[in-house]
């Protein structure tokens, strides 16, 4: 039987603002790319001096900077893990941001494999104790299934219930509750008039809702919820695939088997250690069912049910190479037709052909005796909850270019952009970088060479097997 008032705080790390760790993830992500792998004893070295960077001068002290390496980018997302051999790694969820550049997917897959108890703190105390207490939870799958339940009921559900009936109650944590029979409890206190809310005696109310608020914004990152402005708590009617994918395991055992592991000796909790880090840093099976498409970020919170994504915004891509080519498409041809209606049959969208170096070719469509110039457009778009903040002195942004775009950017140079366009919850946002060839040479950006082509002959090869055949062929 299901009893909201056994009470229970079960923390989590600590982050930061859903802004800032929106806007540190491509950061983590550049200066981990950058500093792994490498030897274990001089990561902590290597990763502080390069991070210092993007923090203002004050902050640029060593537990600061340990704080971002070890907790945040390292316990609490998994961008990087120790290995046996000595060695650090960045992780797989880490290339795979580094890939696709989609911020909502890389918090999907931490919010997936969230679980309690877990090897993200400290096993001494805090694992031995959620163990001690029984704690056993997939939290994220649960508050999921319940919100999706409430939805088909027609009943609200507020962020001050979610904290109090269900990720600080006892018996949800201990995996004895269902989602039906706490929607009950609560629909019940709701019709007698009974608030109830989580308190600790002698302590202030940031104490008592830090780990609740921070969960929550990591769903809201991961864009499956959001908050209406009286404090309701609203599915994203755009995600329903990835909630109800979530929602199938609410009552399933966490993934990772924390009682297996006999924590009472520290050689066994080391051996814990390096089997929890190697395993939240691999992307979990359902990674590549998260991807976020840029209408799905929007929703309409006076009216959640209401999915805002409509037909043809699923479907009209097929002549673009992806979301963000189209925006720029239509938004030159708009600038180029209020310059001169008979330029703007000279935009031309070019993303599907292969080999250019750019994705739009238009004109300046400026005054002067440049109008008719021709220009050359690459779009690189990334999905992201909220926009950067372009006078930020310290925000930092990273995408990957092709070698044939790097050359067509040393060729064109003033006749070449890349438009960076940031799809958010508020809407689009571009960002324009004209010459990035010259800002390079200006020391504005950095440019990192990523890959390398081997071209061999039989000149290198060494030994030859013939013949092989798979096993049970």
């Amino acid at each position: 039987m299901y009893d909201c008032t056994r009470q229970y705080r079960c923390t989590i790390i600590r982050g930061k603002s859903q802004k800032e760790m929106d806007d540190l993830l491509p950061a983590y992500a550049k200066v981990i790319d950058e500093v792994c792998p490498c030897e274990a004893s001089e990561f902590e070295m290597k990763f502080n001096n390069a991070f210092m960077r993007y923090l203002p001068a004050a902050e640029r002290v060593k537990k600061t900077l340990d704080n971002h390496r070890t907790e945040i980018s390292g316990k609490l997302f998994g961008m990087y893990f120790f290995s046996e051999d000595g060695k650090v790694y960045e992780s797989e969820r880490t290339q795979k941001f580094l890939e696709d550049n989609d911020q909502p997917a890389f918090f999907k897959d931490i919010c997936y494999k969230m679980q309690f108890p877990n090897g993200s703190q400290k096993t001494s105390p805090t694992v031995l104790e959620r163990v001690s207490d029984g704690i056993c939870i997939r939290p994220n799958a649960f508050l999921l299934k319940l919100l999706l339940v409430a939805r088909t009921a027609n009943v609200d559900i507020t962020k001050r219930e979610v904290g109090y009936y269900v990720l600080n109650s006892l018996d949800v944590l201990q995996g004895k509750a269902n989602p039906y029979e706490v929607l009950e409890v609560i629909s019940q206190d709701q019709k007698a008039g009974v608030e109830r809310t989580i308190y600790v005696p002698g302590k202030q109310s940031s104490y008592n809702w830090q780990h609740i608020n921070e969960q929550m914004n990591y769903l809201e990152l991961a864009n499956l919820i959001r908050f209406t402005d009286d404090k309701r708590v609203v599915l994203n009617p755009n995600e329903m695939p990835t909630i109800e994918l979530f929602a199938e395991d609410w009552d399933k055992k966490p993934e990772f088997d924390v009682y297996s592991y006999d924590l009472n000796t520290a050689e066994n909790r080391k051996l814990f250690q390096y089997a929890w880090d190697a395993y939240f840093a691999r992307i979990s099976s359902c990674a590549g069912k998260f991807a976020t498409s840029a209408a799905s970020l929007i929703v309409d919170t006076t009216e959640p049910q209401k999915p805002t994504i409509s037909h043809t915004q699923t479907t009209n891509l097929t002549e673009f190479g992806d979301e963000g080519e189209q925006i720029v498409y239509e938004y030159e041809k708009k600038r180029v037709a209020s310059f001169n209606q008979r330029l703007a049959n000279k935009v031309l969208s070019l993303g599907k052909t292969r080999g250019l170096g750019y994705d739009i070719q238009s004109v300046i469509a400026e005054p002067g005796d440049m109008a008719e110039f021709v220009k050359y457009i690459e779009v690189k778009s990334t999905k992201r909850l909220t926009c950067p903040d372009v006078n930020d002195e310290l925000w930092i942004d990273t995408l990957n270019i092709t070698r044939n775009e790097w050359v067509a950017a040393q060729q064109h140079r003033d006749f070449y952009s890349i438009f960076r366009v940031y799809f958010t919850r508020d809407g689009i946002h571009m960002f324009i970088l004209k010459n990035p060839m010259q800002k390079f040479q200006d020391g504005k950006i950095q440019a990192t060479p990523m890959t390398y082509r081997i071209d061999f002959s039989n000149v290198a090869v060494d030994d030859v097997v013939y013949g092989l055949q798979r096993e049970g062929a």
